[in-house]
């Protein structure tokens, strides 16, 4: 029986592809944890962006399957707690990917759509290499550079500033004169080949370890705590992107980039201007001839829409621009031993295979661990222990377990054995069977639920992780040995810590690694985060299939916790007005609908919840444009719009602040109908719902 990740992606139906994005979406989550969280990757980027690469081309073929909790909806990795933290004035994303002459047709195609554009239109795009370095946001006022950051995740960087002020490239004050009162240049913090080899001899002199590759190198350098360290390393920099200005002195991203080289800036000699899909292949391939002669490393070519004003109209989805993508390079290969099977189990009692590689350098990368995936996708392969395997870089940044060796295999290497009790707590670890396709699920779970260690210390590591309670001090090794030593077993336990402690002989000060300050350092650190956002509580959770995306989606609808219990209690009645409420939400569908409403109809997730939630008090989301007229409302288009596509529309409310839902009801604000509409302009008159046109919408958001 073939399995949904040995399956081609434009061969996948509707319910394998539902699977394999589940898996893709576990696997990727985890591996986020590790390198993002703990400092302690796993696998190299090469493997981590093969997963991203599978992920990405099956959401493109089937975009009604993304999931709330898919990795195309996060970006970057949360600022250092060694570090100030510099909240962005315009978010820092990511860029989606091309991996062929076809992505790139795509790309250009869906800006057409959105935009409308016929096609003799001049659709412009600028063409320069993607610099695999370390993101970096300068600010000046009045031509003085006053703070430099890291992306971090998007939202919130690390202050590097005395850091940045290092890099020769990065001039202290703008070149020439009439600059915009407040300029915010990014660009990429990169090393040499050259550079990043003579370091390594100093270091071999010295007798020290020799650096992994140049990226990780010039990344390490700008985030030293002593800028007299960061100084010492051959730094550069080329400016391409902008975000906070006072005012935009151009109109063309062209024109923005060689403005920023009039300031002072090193801009990258290789962009280009192109006016067709041909023309920006052409350069691609242009710049692939030369990568390996440019003397610093990149991962492929970053197209963007030349017209600015175009760029504002295509706007943002969760992770990255609409207007931009980066054209990766063809994967790199090598071969290894696969010395071991590690069986790891996950938050959600996921056991997943890891091959233990003798480490090998695949493209600059060093690898040592790979993703198995599954017990099928084991058996497919034919993977066993002591095989010679080969290892493929996806996207020039993750490897992935091709196949085995045949003509290598040791005579007396054996198939291995999936086990079906669970490594962490020896409960019985089964795949459950999908009634729909008559199919046995791809991964194998453990049945422990809460009494298995893996799971109940793998939530509580995502309860206090970055993006949810983000408590410092109280990280990933500390739930580890709080969980072992029985100080934290249920999350209302991290907060009632103090108190218990207050109680116990053995004081958290007594504990090693810990002192009277340190100890009520975490105290009160803790108390801290007993008023964290809604969204952030509902992420916490960890429910299935709720990421940051719905996490804030539920929080910006229901407001409150209390009203969010609620109307989740409410709707486990499928007939009640509250399960068509959520259902009803734009970005919520049945599969996500179920589990939210299933998490809160189970007893005791509510005994959790409760427990919880008497000792913390999340706080409503602030809303979203609050000055505009229409947030916090609930809008539905319809009909035929002729000023603008309907994702356009969509896009342009939920930035105003407004609900955007699929139908009309008692509870809908504002209806704006367009040539054609139908039952649902009836529904809103007969409900006595305001209904606009598309005039009225644009006046009524002040843009006629």
């Amino acid at each position: 029986m073939t399995k949904p990740d040995e399956i081609a992606v434009e061969e996948l139906t509707a319910e394998t592809a539902k699977i394999e994005l589940q898996r893709l979406a576990e696997d990727i989550a985890r591996h986020d944890t590790l390198y993002h969280q703990n400092d302690a990757p796993e696998v190299s980027d090469a493997e981590y962006d093969a997963l991203r690469n599978r992920n990405a081309a099956i959401e493109a073929q089937f975009p009604d399957l993304v999931r709330e909790d898919s990795p195309s909806l996060r970006v970057g990795a949360v600022a250092a707690e060694k570090f100030d933290k510099v909240t962005h004035a315009v978010p820092m994303l990511s860029l989606s990917n091309a991996f062929n002459d076809e992505d790139v047709s795509e790309f250009c195609s869906r800006i057409r759509r959105f935009l409308n554009l016929p096609e003799d239109e001049l659709l412009a795009m600028t063409a320069e290499p993607k610099i695999d370095g370390l993101s970096a946001s300068l600010r000046y006022e009045n031509g003085q550079l006053v703070s430099g950051a890291t992306r971090g995740d998007g939202q919130v960087g690390e202050n590097v500033t005395e850091n940045l002020k290092t890099v020769k490239d990065i001039p202290h004050r703008l070149s020439g004169q009439g600059w915009p009162q407040v300029v915010e240049v990014r660009g990429e913090v990169y090393m040499t080949h050259a550079d990043f080899t003579a370091l390594n001899d100093r270091q071999a002199a010295a007798g020290k370890q020799a650096y992994v590759n140049p990226r990780n190198t010039a990344a390490g350098s700008l985030r030293q705590l002593d800028p007299a360290m960061t100084a010492a390393r051959p730094l550069k920099f080329f400016a391409y992107a902008w975000g906070e200005m006072s005012e935009e002195p151009w109109t063309t991203q062209m024109g923005a980039v060689e403005q920023m080289a009039a300031w002072g800036f090193a801009i990258n000699p290789q962009m280009k201007r192109c006016e067709s899909v041909a023309q920006m292949l052409e350069v691609y391939r242009g710049i692939e001839e030369q990568r390996a002669s440019l003397g610093y490393d990149i991962d492929g070519v970053v197209y963007k829409v030349d017209r600015l004003d175009w760029q504002r109209r295509l706007g943002f989805v969760s992770r990255a621009p609409r207007w931009a993508t980066a054209h990766k390079f063809p994967a790199e290969k090598a071969t290894t031993v696969l010395r071991d099977i590690e069986i790891q189990v996950g938050r959600t009692g996921a056991l997943t295979p890891v091959a233990k590689l003798d480490p090998v350098t695949v493209g600059g990368v060093v690898v040592s661990n790979a993703t198995l995936h599954n017990e099928d996708e084991i058996e497919r392969k034919d993977v066993r222990i002591g095989d010679t395997v080969t290892i493929q870089r996806a996207g020039d940044v993750i490897p992935q377990v091709l196949g085995h060796v045949p003509e290598r295999r040791p005579a007396d290497a054996t198939p291995f054995t999936f086990p079906d009790l669970c490594p962490a707590c020896g409960s019985h670890a089964v795949r459950d069977h999908n009634a729909k396709t008559g199919k046995l699920d791809a991964v194998r779970r453990c049945t422990g639920g809460l009494i298995c260690p893996a799971q109940a210390v793998e939530r509580l590591k995502h309860f206090v992780s970055r993006n949810a309670y983000d408590i410092e001090g109280l990280g990933i090794k500390q739930i580890e040995a709080f969980y072992e030593d029985g100080l934290i077993q249920r999350l209302s336990d991290i907060f009632t810590l103090r108190q218990r402690d207050e109680r116990s002989l053995k004081k958290l000060k007594d504990r090693e690694g810990y002192g009277e300050t340190s100890a009520r350092n975490l105290f009160d650190a803790i108390d801290e985060r007993r008023n964290v956002s809604l969204d952030r509580f509902i992420f916490a959770l960890g429910m299935r299939h709720v990421g940051e995306t719905t996490a804030r989606l539920l929080a910006r609808t229901y407001g409150t916790m209390e009203a969010l219990n609620d109307a989740l209690v409410a709707a486990s009645d499928r007939e009640n007005d509250a399960w068509a409420d959520l259902v009803n939400i734009d970005g919520i569908g049945e599969v996500v609908a179920e589990a939210i409403v299933d998490f809160f109809a189970e007893g005791h997730n509510q005994e959790v919840l409760q427990a919880l939630l008497a000792e913390v008090s999340p706080e409503p989301l602030e809303a979203v444009a609050a000055q505009s007229p229409v947030s916090g409302k609930t809008v539905v288009f319809t009909g035929s719009l002729e000023q603008m596509t309907r994702d356009e529309a969509k896009a342009m409310a939920e930035r105003l602040g407004a609900k955007v839902a699929g139908s009309v009801s008692k509870k809908t604000d504002l209806v704006v109908a367009g040539p054609g509409a139908g039952s649902k302009l009836k529904k809103a008159t007969d409900l006595g719902v305001e209904v606009t046109d598309e005039d009225g919408w644009f006046v009524l958001i002040g843009e006629a």
